[in-house]
C-alpha cells in the first residue's frame, strides 16, 4: 500500500467503529466497513474496520488514513479500496 497509516488499533469482541451494514463489503473472510469523520476544518478523514471471525473469536482491526477528503463519500471509497488492497495481499501482516 502506498499510503501511511496514522493508527492501527486492535480490539477483540467489539468494533471500534459504528458498523453500518449497507456500507460493509465482504472480501474473502473479511468484512470491510468504511467510516468518515469530519474535521474541524470541514474536510473528512477516512477510517476502515477489517473484521474477521465471529462470536468470542471476532477480531477487528481499525485503520485511520492520512489523506483528507472533500466529501464523506470520497473518504469511504478510499478506505474500502485501501482495505481491498490490504486483504488481497498474499499474507496479511500482523
Amino acid at each position: 500500500m502506498s499510503h501511511l497509516f496514522l493508527a492501527h488499533a486492535q480490539e477483540h469482541g467489539a468494533s471500534l467503529l459504528k458498523h453500518i451494514s449497507h456500507l460493509a463489503q465482504i472480501v474473502g473472510k473479511y468484512q470491510l466497513t468504511p467510516s468518515a469523520q469530519i474535521t474541524t476544518s470541514g474536510s473528512f478523514t477516512a477510517s476502515l474496520s477489517i473484521r474477521s471471525g465471529q462470536g468470542s473469536g471476532t477480531h477487528d482491526r481499525v485503520f485511520r488514513f492520512l489523506p483528507f477528503f472533500g466529501t464523506a463519500a470520497a473518504a469511504k471509497h478510499y478506505a474500502i479500496e485501501q482495505g481491498k488492497s490490504f486483504v488481497l495481499q498474499p499474507a496479511l501482516p500482523a
